[in-house]
């Protein structure tokens, strides 16, 4: 299981909420993305835990990178809970997930989910894609 990590979180600081109860996925999202620079990471298990460090006083989350299929609460109620918060209504989220359904891509995206990576995952390529979600050079 995943336990809460942080790198950093200045102020100012660009952080991005990993939401992964798969301790490898974590690790290998958080390896890929701390390489972005003024990046900060925080981990978390499960949607509960995401829930609760995005209820944070002060703590700012620009992104958040969440699996679907997770113990307690899933990335779908995840997902649904973030988009009905005024404060991360509109907080990008990208979906990196095991999830073999060929509607899934398409279910996240109405939901808002701006991008959707099946595993296993090309870290290099989530990390492009949310360098460019931070920068905003895409959608």
């Amino acid at each position: 299981m995943v336990t809460e990590g942080e790198r950093d979180p200045g102020d100012g600081a660009r952080s991005v909420l990993i939401v992964d109860d798969s301790e490898n996925a974590a690790a290998t999202l958080e390896i890929a993305l701390l390489g972005i620079p003024g990046l900060s990471v925080t981990l978390a298990s499960s949607g509960l835990e995401a829930l609760r460090i995005l209820g944070r006083p002060g703590h700012a989350v620009r992104a958040i990178v969440t699996d679907l299929n997770m113990p307690r609460m899933d990335g779908y109620e995840l997902i649904r809970r973030v988009r009905g918060d005024d404060r991360y209504a509109a907080t990008p989220i990208v979906v990196v997930s095991a999830d073999t359904d060929p509607a899934t891509p398409q279910r996240v995206a109405q939901m808002g989910v701006l991008a959707f990576f099946p595993k296993p995952f090309s870290p290099a390529e989530v990390r492009r894609k949310l360098e460019q979600i931070l920068n905003g050079t895409t959608q």
